[in-house]
């Protein structure tokens, strides 16, 4: 008698002590993101971004639980990407773009460069007569003499305002390279993703645009992930940048890094360009800049 009622005392306390451990556990539901469509139809820009994105969300699987993540149906432009982030029933929770001190307030940032800091180092297109002219650029004194272009309001403005470089905007993006033609600027900045791709696809229409060959200008400009400043916001966003450093700590974010860039890295010799470094004016005191492992070097490759 006496041993039955042990075993049922044990039972019990057993039976507690389990309810106490899964009140105690902590109850993360599935985690559920949805990104902008940056444009109609097929858009292959970002696929490294959110291939980032899924990778750190799947880090932390066995903390955080199952995700699911998936792209919005409606092609949003940057100003709707900011409207429906500004809304708490908005069709998005997170979204990718170079920084700024306007969204670093409004939004909630994960202050890790997602690209390692590739955006900010930018090729230059021209017009393929000047290549002797740009062949001798060699300081920021000689790149004053010449005129950038860029669309109005954009992050690198302030970069060659704060360099004394000359700048024409745009009105259009589409715009800025019919004004390169005729002769309103003389250089049209890009980053490394964009000057090989918008050089192969308007070649045709532009047959006097060309890639310059000597020259690599970098300024800082990380691009981070982007929450809303909520609860929901502050939980997605720990949960990414610890996915996000469990990915640089173990090497996996620098692989897909390279898997994603490394032959355009390659076939552009940027270890072999003439490197004129400019200040970014408007970078918040929060961007790591001290944490080298962060940032791609492409003298070293790494």
């Amino acid at each position: 008698m006496k041993r039955n009622k042990s075993d049922r005392l044990r039972r019990r306390w057993s039976t507690l002590l389990l309810a106490a451990c899964v009140l105690a556990a902590p109850a993360w539901g599935a985690t559920h993101l949805t990104y902008p469509l940056t444009s109609d139809g097929i858009d292959s820009r970002y696929d490294y971004d959110w291939a980032v994105l899924r990778a750190a969300l799947e880090k932390t699987t066995p903390r955080y639980g199952v995700f699911e993540q998936h792209q919005s149906r409606v092609a949003m432009s940057p100003p709707r990407v900011v409207q429906e982030m500004s809304s708490p029933s908005g069709r998005i929770n997170i979204f990718v773009r170079a920084t700024s001190p306007d969204l670093e307030r409004q939004f909630l940032p994960v202050r890790l460069p997602v690209d390692r800091g590739l955006l900010g180092y930018r090729l230059l297109l021209i017009r393929e007569a000047d290549q002797q002219r740009f062949a001798g650029i060699k300081t920021v004194a000689e790149l004053r003499q010449l005129r950038a272009g860029l669309g109005q309001g954009w992050a690198d403005i302030p970069v060659f305002e704060k360099a004394g470089v000359p700048v024409v905007e745009g009105s259009s993006y589409d715009g800025l390279f019919a004004m390169l033609d005729a002769d309103r600027f003389d250089f049209y900045p890009r980053s490394v993703d964009e000057a090989m791709r918008e050089f192969q696809e308007r070649r045709a229409q532009h047959p006097n645009m060309a890639v310059e060959q000597t020259l690599l200008l970098h300024y800082p400009l990380p691009r981070y992930f982007f929450l809303r400043r909520d609860a929901e916001g502050r939980l997605l966003a720990k949960r990414i940048e610890t996915g996000m450093e469990l990915m640089i700590k173990d090497g996996s974010l620098n692989a897909l890094f390279q898997r994603y860039k490394g032959d355009l890295i390659k076939n552009t010799a940027m270890h072999k360009r003439r490197v004129i470094n400019l200040a970014n004016p408007k970078l918040t005191p929060q961007t790591p800049l001290a944490r080298g492992e962060l940032w791609f070097n492409p003298l070293t490759g790494k």
